[in-house]
């Protein structure tokens, strides 16, 4: 069940108000932190906000823009809360390689985590939507990606990064090179990460970025990248 806070939010989000939803977001935040409010306002609101919209309860694409505005609005405001706390530029921990699987276009999740890794001290190198496996693999080993985070929102589309499993196996970089799988699907059918052969998989953005920094030690222990 929704929170109450949460039920505002989405309750203006299903009117097309984004001015509200910010304020709303605003507000709260100045108690707490917009990094806070990912976890515990936007993605719960994004999920319900997800299920109504498979379930056909009359939203639009506009809807779906309005919605991709609002989680980039707040991923900046983390960007910006991250800057202030710093007190000196970090350096990059390394580069990771992001995108949606073969056949899926559903890129919020993605953008989101991208953002994420990037307040989080990463390099990222998000290809988009529809990426073929040896597109991945090939990014991976060109900026030496020892993790491939792969989205896929619908089982359907889920069942392609087989073929992303495939081709890390074949070519000899099972372990070395680590496979974070995301998206709505592996919450509803957790059994789905072992089916598609995902390395691992995280509830939300915040546990997304520390399950790729354990995927990182483990592929350090198990070799090198070619």
């Amino acid at each position: 069940m929704l929170s109450d806070i949460q039920q505002k939010v989405l309750a203006q989000l299903m009117e097309g108000n984004r001015v509200a939803v910010i304020d709303l977001i605003d507000e709260w935040a100045v108690q707490k932190q917009y990094r806070t409010a990912v976890s515990e306002i936007l993605e719960p609101v994004l999920h319900e906000f997800g299920e109504r919209w498979y379930r056909g309860e009359g939203l639009s694409l506009s809807h779906g823009y309005i919605a991709g505005k609002i989680a980039e609005y707040l991923m900046e405001k983390c960007l910006e809360e991250e800057e202030q706390n710093d007190a000196a530029p970090r350096k990059k921990k390394g580069n990771l390689v992001i995108g949606n699987i073969e056949d899926d276009y559903h890129s919020l999740g993605r953008m989101m985590l991208g953002r994420f890794l990037e307040i989080s001290h990463w390099q990222v190198h998000d290809l988009g939507n529809d990426v073929l496996a040896e597109e991945f693999v090939d990014k991976a080993l060109e900026v030496r990606s020892r993790v491939i985070a792969v989205s896929a929102m619908m089982y359907t589309n889920a069942l392609n990064i087989q073929k992303l499993r495939r081709e890390i196996d074949d070519r000899g970089l099972g372990g070395v090179l680590q496979l974070a799988v995301g998206g709505a699907v592996f919450i509803t059918r957790p059994n789905l990460i072992r089916e598609v052969g995902g390395d691992g998989t995280a509830v939300n953005a915040f546990k997304s970025v520390e399950l790729i920094e354990r995927m990182w030690q483990t592929s350090t222990t198990l070799g090198e990248l070619p």
